[in-house]
């Protein structure tokens, strides 16, 4: 199989992805453009089966931590409130940033022992929670946020979480739909890294000069081990992508510690509690391999 995905393969466009898999009414989007499928406008769930983790025992808090280039980044931290020195993962965002689900799963990580860190990645072109207009985020914000910029904003959250209570010698990375791809280039950008799991984070995409990494050409480059979690119902990320990923991994060398998991019955987004696409029985598998994936290489060292 060749090490790259053929682009002639049926991919769902990302953004048509993204609005699938948050729900929306397509007729709607495209009368009015929308969006109004979560956190994005109002900030709280649409959907029953949203979990919501108490903060009991925890700690947690809006910060601002200065950049690499002086800008201050709003970032939210949850951690044990009793003792310190907490082994550090890096929540990164979906589109939509760092909203009440995000939080609380920083809080779940938190619970699990994790001094955990969502830094806004998209602070300096907007607030992402505040706009109702999905086209709207995608080319005010999201297109905006280049890859450099946000490798480097994490490298400065893994720095400040370091000194403020967490064991920044210790570092996990997850992120979520746009956030999973950045977990496949931090993992090849960082030395420092100890593991990264990422969560149906696209592997082959069209490039722009802000964004030009592919998880899938930087596979040779991976300095932690990664866990991939896709569902094979993924319309934007079809199983060939999947597969060439695999490949890239294997000819490069990484497989194992590398892995990819795909839940049958899951489409993307499935770990999105909060929105039609979760699926429960992925989500709770995902979590259980989330955790043990970080407890072995981060918490307790290769």
């Amino acid at each position: 199989m060749s090490e790259h995905p053929d682009h002639r393969i049926e991919r769902l466009p990302e953004n048509r992805n993204w609005i699938g898999s948050a729900g929306l009414d397509r007729r709607r989007l495209l009368v009015g453009g929308a969006f109004a499928a979560g956190f994005a406008a109002a900030c709280r769930p649409v959907s029953g089966s949203a979990i919501q983790t108490s903060a009991e025992g925890l700690a947690e808090d809006n910060v601002t931590i200065p950049a690499h280039d002086g800008f201050a980044m709003p970032a939210f931290v949850a951690r044990p409130a009793a003792g310190k020195d907490a082994p550090v993962i890096c929540v990164v965002h979906e589109i939509f940033g760092v909203h009440e689900w995000i939080r609380d799963m920083c809080r779940r990580f938190a619970r699990a022992g994790y001094h955990a860190i969502a830094p806004d990645l998209f602070a300096r072109h907007g607030d992402a929670t505040k706009i109702a207009d999905f086209q709207k985020l995608i080319d005010t914000i999201v297109s905006k946020a280049p890859d450099a910029q946000v490798l480097a904003d994490i490298d400065s959250a893994y720095g400040w979480a370091g000194r403020h209570g967490g064991d920044g010698s210790r570092r996990g990375i997850t992120g979520f739909c746009w956030g999973g791809r950045i977990v496949w280039l931090y993992a090849a950008h960082s030395a420092e890294l100890d593991a990264g799991v990422a969560f149906y984070g696209s592997l082959a995409r069209e490039k722009t000069a802000l964004q030009p990494l592919s998880p899938i050409e930087e596979a040779a480059k991976l300095k932690a081990p990664v866990l991939g979690q896709y569902g094979a119902l993924d319309k934007g990320i079809p199983l060939a992508d999947v597969d060439a990923m695999r490949a890239a991994l294997q000819q490069a060398g990484k497989t194992p510690p590398d892995e990819i998991t795909v839940y049958p019955d899951a489409d993307h987004g499935f770990m999105a509690d909060y929105r039609p696409s979760y699926h429960e029985a992925s989500a709770k598998a995902a979590w259980t391999a989330t955790l043990g994936w970080f407890d072995r290489y981060v918490k307790t060292g290769p």
